[in-house]
């Protein structure tokens, strides 16, 4: 077979590598892009896990297990009556599945309209040449091995869940985020070890739909990279709605029965104590996808921890070859990987893109929502920076009290000289679509007086941003 040569080669199809792959071709450079991704039925998608096993299909539980929720505890409060609510749990997971396939197919089609060449199977590198990087394309399934030519390479392989040792993962009794979003069955009890994003969004889902889950974590804060004051809140929301939370938590041993999981751990405190669960999801972070790539062919490495070092532009150590998303520093998020990619096909084509990662978002998709950009108030003091807090409450915003969901607060912090947003933390309803004002803010140094002066519709729920913002100078107006 003759030797394929493309201007730019993205290994990795999930956020960072196709929005790479995109961006790259709309500069104008002959793109193919390699993945190896097939789904349950067997069919080879695009998406990587954020699509198919991450992000996407659990918003979709996620927005279920709300409805579910709200049908059976909340619409009374609006006069609506309801009896014998039931969940079909094989219905939801086809939603759930209908919805993934309809955004990798929206990436095919995006891949075809961009004229980017799809190689199916898994790609490795295997050496360099005077026309460029080698990379061997190995089909998962039907066709042959073939080696194309890159003059560009963008390594976007994504991460996989952290297994560990004494916790064999089989996606029936132990699991982790990909069996989690697939039980075919509500568990009884189901035990979650790691108070993440992910631990808590997962054992949110199955707790609204009736298991009584139980939560083990192992850091002795719990949400240590949220404001204090914000993940104050949430234990006290989630503990509320029945999440059991333990933090400071040392598992000991995991035993797996014929239908049961029993975990024996030791407290904060030291002592000793046995969970029996139903099922056990196992969240505690991922690890790079960084075996297997071949690195050391082109005289690349990856670090003790698996992850590619790259410099401020994701240029690695080799000319030419960069590494974006979960592969590489920096928190591992879908958006922050999509940035990255299009700062790397900007790169290639000679410009001179920037991003500040001080102004990346992070969201948790519980209920209620949590959401934050820039420091917390404990980074803050640990660097002796003065700063001024302002807050407001959802309590007494009407959009809040008339969709019935006013519980959390929105939290600015602004520079005690210069006013300028340093940080802003929200915890409540839609606080991930709130949060995008507070990134823009920050992207332009705004100060806090620039949100309080800028006119927000009423009522919205964008009001408590603003009173926050007020705030900052004591000059909330419904406070």
């Amino acid at each position: 077979m003759a030797n394929k040569e493309f201007d730019v080669v993205v290994i990795g199809a999930g956020p960072g590598g196709y929005i790479a792959a995109i961006r790259a071709a709309q500069l104008g450079f002959s793109v193919a892009c390699v993945e190896k991704w097939t789904n349950p039925t067997g069919k080879m998608v695009l998406g990587g896990t954020c699509l198919n096993v991450g992000c996407i299909p659990s918003k979709a539980l996620l927005a279920s297990s709300e409805e579910f929720e709200k049908v059976g505890h909340h619409l009374a409060d609006h006069g609506i009556t309801t009896s014998d609510v039931k969940i079909d749990i094989s219905k939801m997971l086809a939603r759930k599945q209908g919805i993934v396939e309809k955004r990798t197919g929206g990436i095919e089609f995006l891949f075809r309209k961009n004229k980017i060449t799809w190689l199916k199977g898994h790609g490795k590198f295997v050496g360099k040449t005077d026309a460029g990087v080698q990379i061997e394309v190995s089909p998962t399934q039907d066709g042959e091995v073939e080696t194309v030519t890159a003059r560009n390479v963008i390594i976007a392989t994504g991460s996989k869940a952290r297994h560990l040792p004494g916790m064999p993962v089989d996606n029936k009794l132990i699991s982790d985020n990909e069996g989690a979003l697939s039980f075919d069955t509500v568990p009884k009890k189901l035990g979650v070890i790691g108070a993440g994003v992910i631990g808590l969004e997962l054992g949110s889902v199955w707790r609204r739909l009736g298991a009584e889950v139980t939560v083990l974590e192992a850091m002795p804060e719990f949400l240590a990279a949220a404001d204090a004051g914000v993940a104050k809140e949430a234990a006290k929301q989630f503990k509320k709605q029945g999440l059991d939370i333990h933090v400071g938590v040392k598992v000991d041993e995991v035993k797996t029965g014929k239908n049961n999981v029993t975990i024996h751990y030791t407290d904060k405190d030291g002592k000793a104590n046995t969970l029996e669960v139903d099922r056990l999801i196992v969240s505690v972070g991922r690890v790079p996808n960084t075996d297997n790539l071949g690195l050391e062919a082109i005289g690349l490495a990856a670090d003790q921890r698996g992850f590619i070092p790259v410099d401020d532009h994701c240029k690695t150590s080799v000319p030419n070859v960069y590494a974006i998303g979960d592969v590489v520093r920096g928190p591992m998020l879908a958006h922050k990987a999509e940035d990255e990619g299009v700062l790397v096909a900007e790169v290639i084509a000679g410009q001179k893109p920037h991003i500040d990662y001080n102004c990346i978002p992070w969201v948790i998709y519980t209920s209620p929502e949590i959401a934050w950009v820039g420091k917390t108030e404990q980074q803050l003091k640990a660097e002796g920076r003065e700063f001024k807090p302002g807050q407001f409450p959802f309590a007494v915003n009407g959009r809040a009290l008339g969709m019935g969901s006013s519980d959390g607060f929105v939290k600015v912090l602004a520079d005690a000289k210069t006013d300028e947003i340093l940080g802003v933390h929200v915890i409540g309803l839609n606080a991930s679509d709130l949060i995008a004002e507070a990134v823009v803010a920050m992207e332009f140094k705004a100060a806090s007086e620039d949100i309080g002066r800028i006119c927000h519709p009423h009522p919205s729920l964008s009001e408590v941003m603003r009173e926050a913002a007020l705030d900052v100078e004591k000059r909330a107006l419904n406070k």
